[in-house]
């Protein structure tokens, strides 16, 4: 049987496994939250539930490139960036501001409180069930732009090389990678020393950590 964590049960989680529990019927759906106020409404057959931080979740059960066919990140933090700076450890990895040049070469710039920086291609509030097209984009039937996660990949800001995984469309509006992308990631931030962003996108929108390995 094939198994999908879903980390993170607020709103997305919850359209995440409505929408693909009815598409995959015979899938494994682990439910990853703090907090079981959503429990209910989720119940049903082949669901687990575990009540963890979803971080922490994914350090201690995801090693190598062992764990479930899918993951989607539903919760508010970059999940990918966050899941690196624990694997690697404080002595080895920190956080660090992403630079102003960044802002000038991606897509409507948007900083969080956490420094994290969220690109998009669009200036309007997407559909939450977009089915991802990959020539016209689905809200204004216009020619879609580059790949976001593409876009990324090929960023030139001096002294920051870019680290980018790509979200893949499992259904509408439901976005995930697979274990060995993060452990790929990972391996390629071992491997490396300086100044780093790594980010996660699909093909229109992206978040972006800023990451010093010593």
């Amino acid at each position: 049987m094939k198994t999908i964590w879903i980390i993170g049960t607020g709103r997305f989680g919850m359209l995440a496994l409505e929408r693909l529990s009815r598409q995959r019927p015979q899938t494994r759906f682990v439910l990853v939250d703090p907090e079981k106020k959503n429990f209910e409404l989720m119940e049903g057959p082949n669901r687990v539930w575990e009540r963890a931080d979803g971080v922490s979740f994914l350090a201690e059960h995801m090693t190598g490139e062992a764990g479930p066919d899918w993951i989607i990140p539903a919760l508010p933090i970059h999940l990918a960036a966050e899941w690196c700076l624990v694997r690697l450890g404080a002595d080895r990895a920190k956080r660090i501001t992403l630079p102003d040049a960044l802002d000038g070469r991606v897509p409507n710039p948007m900083r969080g409180e956490n420094g994290d920086l969220y690109v998009s291609h669009a200036t309007f509030l997407c559909p939450d069930d977009c089915a991802e097209p990959a020539d016209i984009c689905t809200a204004t039937g216009e020619p879609r732009k580059q790949n976001m996660f593409e876009w990324l990949g090929e960023v030139e800001v001096p002294g920051l090389r870019p680290f980018v995984i790509r979200s893949h469309q499992l259904g509408p509006g439901v976005g995930g990678y697979r274990p060995k992308a993060l452990s790929d990631l990972l391996g390629h931030l071992k491997r490396t020393t300086g100044d780093v962003m790594v980010a996660t996108a699909c093909r229109c929108h992206g978040v972006i950590t800023g990451i010093r390995r010593f």
